[in-house]
């Protein structure tokens, strides 16, 4: 088996054909033409003004209230820096994306989690967690296709959540950054949008641009904004003003909405084949399909060793992620398949694979019975 090409299902980043590269040449050739001393020079915290102004706009919010950011991991870090301390309870999703979990856990907080349905997170199940006596800082949600279950969040749910916010005085932590990769169904408001003073959003350039880009953002209430400013003032002095300024060339001229309907395009393809695949090769195996984003999350019959699957997967140059990655504990039997950097005809073989080891696993537990 050691002879096959490899195939990863791990990775969440689109696959090279989907790039536009030749939009990108061309975005960084404008950027560096109409405005080489803000390329070139220190810049400001606050990143690339042009684009702060774009990203402003595209939210409906003043320019005062973005940040751009190295990634928005970055952003995700300056904004925990800020909110959270040790101690702090903090809500997040079960499952829900693994640096997540340990950035948190390196602060020292004590993450509850909270159990995620297929239209989100269980609002009932918060809710008995607050009226249990829990105080949270912060509620981290990935509203839109989420990483690593790929569900998305309802609105009747992103009415609740806000509701239960403004109650328990939490701040709302809208981590979106597969928001524009919708493939089906209806797009819904962000939680943002609907109570701009409870809730603290991010989203990336990454996934729709680039990996390599990274470019992130926030956007949020001045006063937590003018925190993360100072707080990056004294991290780099200033983000990278050369990838911004490419990106802002690249969404002004129009380039990111034809790079996004490549990109929906193609997962919305891989997507398809992935669940066929799984219907097909693997009947025991339990999903979600998802409207858009990369991700999907599989459920096995429960007492599945997934860590021994894992191995087997690997044996035939096969790579996934283990659902134990995205919890503190349990999930045994799940893992994460990420489609966006895989052809169909990789999905097919993969899946293939993942079928074959699969069956090793259970006929020598068969056997072991």
């Amino acid at each position: 088996m050691t002879d096959q090409r490899p195939i990863s299902f791990a990775r969440g980043a689109p696959s090279l054909d989907i790039v536009d590269v030749e939009g990108l040449k061309a975005a960084a050739q404008a950027a560096f033409t109409s405005d080489p001393g803000g390329l070139t020079g220190y810049g400001t915290a606050i990143g690339y003004p042009p684009l702060r102004a774009w990203i402003a706009e595209r939210h409906g919010v003043a320019p005062e209230h973005v940040i751009v950011t190295n990634g928005s991991m970055q952003a995700d870090a300056f904004l925990f820096d800020t909110l959270v301390d040790e101690g702090d309870t903090v809500i997040v999703e079960l499952p829900t994306y693994d640096r997540t979990l340990l950035s948190l856990r390196g602060r020292g907080a004590d993450v509850r989690m909270v159990e995620l349905e297929p239209d989100g997170i269980d609002v009932a199940a918060l809710e008995r967690v607050l009226l249990a006596g829990a105080r949270p800082k912060l509620a981290h949600i990935i509203p839109n296709f989420q990483n690593p279950a790929g569900y998305t969040l309802s609105r009747a749910k992103r009415e609740a959540l806000l509701e239960l916010a403004r109650a328990y005085d939490f701040v709302v932590f809208e981590d979106d950054p597969y928001v524009e990769l919708r493939f089906s169904g209806e797009r819904l408001p962000t939680m943002l949008s609907m109570d701009p003073e409870r809730v603290v959003y991010a989203s990336s350039f990454s996934k729709t641009v680039a990996p390599g880009i990274r470019v992130g953002y926030l956007v949020g209430p001045r006063p937590v904004i003018a925190q993360i400013e100072q707080l990056a003032t004294g991290t780099y002095i200033s983000p990278n003003m050369v990838a911004q300024g490419i990106v802002y060339q690249f969404a002004r001229s129009g380039a990111i909405e034809r790079s996004v309907e490549t990109v929906k395009t193609a997962l919305a393809q891989r997507a398809e084949a992935l669940a066929a695949a799984l219907t097909r090769q693997l009947p025991d195996a339990r999903f979600v399909k998802p409207e858009g984003g990369y991700f999907m999350w599989v459920e096995l019959p429960r007492g599945t060793d997934v860590a021994a699957l894992f191995t087997a997967a690997a044996a035939r140059s096969l790579q996934f992620v283990k659902g134990t990655d995205f919890v503190l504990e349990g999930h045994e039997s799940t893992l994460r398949l990420a489609y966006a950097g895989v052809t169909v005809a990789e999905i097919e073989e993969g899946v293939a694979r993942l079928a074959d080891a699969y069956r090793e696993l259970t006929a020598t537990v068969g056997a072991r019975g």
